[in-house]
């Protein structure tokens, strides 16, 4: 099976080629620096038609939901004009499927009741981000329903896992956790402990990007996540407790967000049943692996300090 995945170089992009490698497909990915802008409508046709894939996968966008408070004309138009690009650009290409990734940032503030949320829990999102994913799926139900697209859209709840950019919260954490352990002990500053979410390994996410693209429904959407919520003081306690260095923490109200979800916990039910997809990767071996990742990237950054000095 011939891929294109938009977003390639990102935190998910690595993962997703490297799977998709390994399960024989010829992958083709592209990112910022070699590929298209988002607004570039003219450039995804153009590669598009010359890459000729059979499924697209459609990572690129806007991620920070908190930098997306700030920003959110930027976080609208490269998540709800950019995907709007690539689906034209799929259209004009005659791709046989696009997976579009979506997230679960859609559902907003759920009641306790209401959980865990199914897809087909009402959207009403609470940040920009959230909104303009909001506005990317609308876009890819139009494609499917008013020009025949074969599109399914993918809401991954919290994923994390090696390579992730320490400006989300675990690997923040562990980045601030590494580091101490390098000088011998450190304080982990921190926003609100008490929110809980929905975590996944990023190597079964990716596993799940790919069995959408052979055995989703056409127009579908699906959750990924684990059914599990833990909250963000729990996963500050497990990292810690990896570290045998002295390590304090400190709220920081700096770090806190205007509008927080309190809970947020999916069900992966229709993508079990329609595709055989289940959570693989234990919590505690993600959180070993993130934290094991950042100790693997300041130890060389400390030996180039400590020769230049």
């Amino acid at each position: 099976m011939r891929a294109l995945v938009t977003g390639a170089s990102g935190f998910v992009g690595p993962h997703l080629m490297s799977f998709l490698a390994s399960s024989g497909d010829d992958a083709l990915g592209v990112d910022s620096k070699d590929g298209p802008d988002l607004l570039d409508a003219e450039g995804w046709r153009d590669l598009a038609e010359d890459a000729q894939p059979d499924v697209m996968y459609h990572l690129a966008g806007w991620s920070d939901v908190g930098a997306s408070w700030k920003q959110p004309r930027e976080a609208f138009r490269a998540n709800a004009e950019g995907t709007l690009n690539v689906l034209e650009a799929a259209r004009s290409a005659k791709v046989e499927r696009v997976v579009v990734v979506s997230s679960a940032d859609v559902y907003g503030i759920a009641s306790p009741a209401s959980l865990p949320l199914t897809e087909k829990a009402p959207v009403q999102p609470r940040s920009p981000y959230g909104a303009s994913k909001v506005a990317s799926e609308a876009l890819a139900r139009q494609a499917f329903r008013g020009w025949g697209l074969d599109v399914v859209i993918a809401r991954p709840f919290n994923h994390i896992g090696p390579g992730q950019s320490d400006r989300f919260v675990a690997p923040a954490f562990a980045a601030k956790i590494a580091e101490a352990e390098r000088v011998g002990g450190g304080k982990v500053t921190h926003g609100d402990l008490s929110p809980e979410r929905d975590f996944t390994d990023v190597r079964d996410v990716v596993s799940a990007y790919r069995l959408l693209a052979t055995e989703g429904r056409p127009g579908a959407t699906y959750n990924i996540c684990s059914s599990r919520a833990v909250s963000m003081s729990d996963i500050l306690r497990q990292l810690v407790s990896l570290s045998s260095a002295d390590i304090s923490t400190e709220p920081d109200p700096d770090k806190i967000r205007p509008v927080e979800v309190p809970v947020l916990r999916g069900s992966h039910d229709r993508l079990t049943a329609d595709t055989g997809w289940e959570p693989t990767i234990a919590l505690a071996d993600t959180l070993s692996d993130v934290l094991a990742d950042f100790r693997d990237r300041i130890a060389p950054a400390a030996d180039a300090t400590d020769q230049s000095s």
